[in-house]
C-alpha cells in the first residue's frame, strides 16, 4: 500500500455536506431571526446561504471556517449579540445535526483498519462536534485521533493538526493521506507533506481541489482501491 495511515475532514468527507449541514443552517437562520424575514435574509446573504434554494454558495465563509468564525459571520448582521453565546450555540445546534454519511462508514472503516492502516479525524468543527457526530454514527471507535480546532494543534489549512495526527500515530508524514473536500483539507496536507486526496461530496468541484490534490474521487468510497494502487 502507498500509505499507513488516513486523516479524513469530517463534514463534507464522512459525512454528505448537502445533505447534513444545507438543512441544519436552514433552521439555525429561523432560530436566529427569530421570523423576522428580513433579518433571516441578512443572516443568509453574511452566511452566503440561498435561503430559497437551501443551498450554501460553495464560497461560504462557514463552510471551511471553525465555529468561532461562523460565530463572527453571522453576529456581524445580529446586533445585541454576543461572539461566544453564538458559538455555544452553534456548537449545541451542529452536534445534532441531521447526519447523512457519504458512504456505509460501519463496513469501509473496518475495511481499512483491517488493512493495518491507522485513522483519525481532524475537522475545523469543535472537538465536542466531531465526538457526537462520530459516535452518532457508531464509529468513533475506529479512529486513534479525533480533534478540531479547539484541540489544541490549530486550525486547516494550518498543518499542525495534520502533523499531530502523525505524532500521535508515529506515522512518518509522508506515509499519511489527507482526505477532504475542501481546498484547507488539501493545502494542510500538502503543507504538511502528506498525500492528498480530494472528494466530491462537498461543495467544492473537481476544479477546485486538482490543483491541491494527489488524486480526486468520487467520495471515500473509492479510497480503499486507491491505497492499494
Amino acid at each position: 500500500m502507498k500509505v499507513d495511515g488516513v486523516l479524513f475532514d469530517k463534514d463534507g468527507t464522512l459525512f454528505d455536506f448537502r445533505a447534513t449541514w444545507d438543512v441544519w443552517v436552514a433552521d439555525v437562520i429561523e432560530t436566529l431571526s427569530g421570523g423576522d424575514a428580513a433579518l433571516a435574509g441578512a443572516i443568509a446573504g453574511a452566511a452566503r446561504y440561498d435561503l430559497e434554494a437551501q443551498r450554501f454558495d460553495p464560497e461560504s465563509p462557514i463552510i471551511a471556517g471553525t465555529n468561532r468564525e461562523a460565530a463572527e459571520v453571522l453576529c456581524s448582521v445580529l446586533p445585541g449579540h454576543d461572539v461566544d453565546e453564538v458559538e455555544q450555540y452553534l456548537m449545541r445546534t451542529a452536534a445534532r445535526a441531521p447526519l447523512a454519511p457519504a458512504v456505509p462508514l460501519a463496513p469501509f472503516l473496518s475495511g481499512l483498519t483491517g488493512r493495518g492502516l491507522r485513522l483519525g479525524v481532524m475537522t475545523n468543527d469543535t472537538e465536542f462536534g466531531a465526538h457526537a457526530h462520530l459516535e452518532s454514527a457508531g464509529v468513533a471507535a475506529h479512529f486513534e485521533f479525533i480533534a478540531g480546532f479547539d484541540s489544541g494543534h490549530g486550525a486547516k489549512p494550518e498543518p499542525g493538526p495534520l502533523l499531530a495526527f502523525a505524532a500521535a500515530t508515529g506515522l512518518r508524514p509522508g506515509r499519511v493521506v489527507m482526505v477532504g473536500d475542501s481546498p484547507h483539507d488539501l493545502i494542510a496536507g500538502r503543507a504538511a507533506g502528506m498525500q492528498t486526496v480530494g472528494v466530491l461530496t462537498g461543495p467544492a468541484g473537481h476544479e477546485d481541489l486538482t490543483p491541491w490534490a494527489d488524486t480526486v474521487l468520487p467520495d471515500i468510497g473509492h479510497l480503499s482501491a486507491w491505497v492499494e494502487v
